[in-house]
Order: C-alpha cells, then sequence, then structure tokens
C-alpha cells in the first residue's frame, strides 16, 4: 500500500488519502482498487489467512482525490453507514475543494437541485421533483480564490449523492477542472479538480468526534498560486463554515 498515504489508523478504522485515478472498489478490467489495496495491507502487517475485512463505507470517486474512511470491523462498518447515510443524530461531515473552470462570482451559499442516475451515461443528471429515481442534492460554497480561468471554493456537502458536486455546479456553467463527464474543457495531469479535504466522523466504538484533513495531490500545483498554503486554506475553511 506504498502509493497510499495512512492518515489514521486504530482497531476499527483504516483513513487514508485515496490518490485520483484510483476507484474505491469494483473497479473494470481487474484494475486495482483502494478497498482492494487495503484489504491487502491489512492481510500483510497482520499477517492474517486468506483475505482480510475491510468494509466500505462511503465513496470517492475515482477521479476524486482525498481523504476516505473505511471499517476494518463489521461493528464498525455497521455503526458508520448510518452516519454516511445521514441517519440518526450523527452525520459525517465532509468538505472539498472543488476547482471550478471559468470565474464564479457568487457570495457563499447553497445549492439545491433534484439529480437522478442516468445508467445509460454513467452519470448523473439534474431533473424535476417529481422525475422518476429523483433524488434532492444540497451543498454549501464558499469562494476561496480566483483567477483569470478557474475559482477555488470550499464546499460542504449536506446531503452524499453521487457526483454531487460535479453535476450541481456543472448544471450551472462551471464544470469541475478537467472533467470531461461534465463538460470540462481543460486537462489535469492525475484526475479532476475535485479533493476531499477535511471529514469528521463520530468513533463507532469510542464515540468521539474525530476529524481527518488530506492535502492536495501533487497535479494541484499547476494551479499556482490559486491554490493557498496548507494554514491560510485551514483558516478560511474555519471562517467559512463556522456556522
Amino acid at each position: 500500500m506504498s502509493s497510499i498515504d495512512i492518515l489514521f489508523e486504530d482497531n476499527h478504522l483504516l483513513v487514508v488519502n485515496k490518490p485520483p485515478g484510483l476507484a474505491t472498489m469494483g473497479a473494470e478490467s481487474g484494475e486495482t482498487t483502494l478497498h482492494a489495496l487495503g484489504a491487502e495491507y491489512l492481510r500483510t502487517r497482520y499477517n492474517k489467512p486468506g483475505r482480510a475485512f475491510l468494509g466500505i463505507v462511503s465513496r470517492l470517486d475515482a477521479m476524486t482525490s482525498g481523504v476516505i474512511v473505511m471499517a476494518k470491523t463489521s461493528k464498525a462498518a455497521s455503526r458508520l453507514t448510518p452516519q454516511f447515510a445521514q441517519k440518526g443524530n450523527d452525520h459525517a461531515k465532509k468538505l472539498y475543494l472543488a476547482v471550478l473552470e471559468g470565474q464564479f462570482n457568487h457570495e457563499p451559499g447553497e445549492l439545491v437541485n433534484f439529480v437522478r442516475k442516468d445508467d445509460k451515461a454513467k452519470r448523473m443528471r439534474v431533473c424535476g421533483e417529481r422525475a422518476e429515481g429523483a433524488q434532492l442534492a444540497r451543498l454549501r460554497f464558499a469562494k476561496i480564490a480566483q483567477s483569470d480561468q478557474a475559482t477555488l471554493i470550499a464546499v460542504e456537502l449536506l446531503t452524499g449523492r453521487k457526483h454531487q458536486i460535479r453535476v450541481q455546479f456543472a448544471e450551472r456553467g462551471f464544470p469541475i477542472w478537467a472533467d470531461r463527464k461534465y463538460g470540462g474543457q481543460h486537462s489535469l495531469r492525475d484526475g479532476i479538480g475535485l479533493h476531499s479535504l477535511q471529514l469528521g466522523i463520530t468513533h463507532p466504538t469510542l464515540r468521539t468526534a474525530m476529524v481527518w484533513r488530506a492535502p492536495v495531490p501533487r497535479s494541484w500545483r499547476t494551479f499556482g498560486k490559486l491554490i493557498p498554503s496548507k494554514n491560510q486554506i485551514e483558516q478560511q475553511i474555519a471562517d467559512l463554515f463556522s456556522t
């Protein structure tokens, strides 16, 4: 598992910084997945016979990088799943950084849409509330920095729909940088301009709040001064989403 950064590990959790271009699980054509790498890491580190258990309780798109948590026990998996489904009082808190193509000149706010799966096209689409399969999609956003070609924003997911950030901003004419599936025109060496910056959960057994952050991938260096320092990002995130 040398290609993946382990951010935290205990008896119940394995938290990593997923690189762009790696599917969480279920990749086609026998490609390596985060789940397979994680399970092999556990098997070899703890000398487990056969396959080691590793539960996927949430996913990141293959082209999205950043912090993701996996469960090392079935008990942890069963207690984490409702947090990501936003059931009960404990909700996972997910903050992302997104580089949008174009100048997104909007005050901090909330985006609300209904979305549905288009299985044939392998994508999500914005739809009407009464459309078959419609799901509510909500997020909060705030602009951090801007250049002539791009805008860096912070996003807090309030629902966890597939491709949610990608489809909601593309619908408004501002696709994620290099996201060709949703209309992006630019390129990036690895992945797209979407990064899971911070994840907060309630520990499944300790019942204490835990938060992890993942540094942006090296490919984001191409954005130059658009990306502030780690400390500046953390301070702005704290200021923007303090309420």
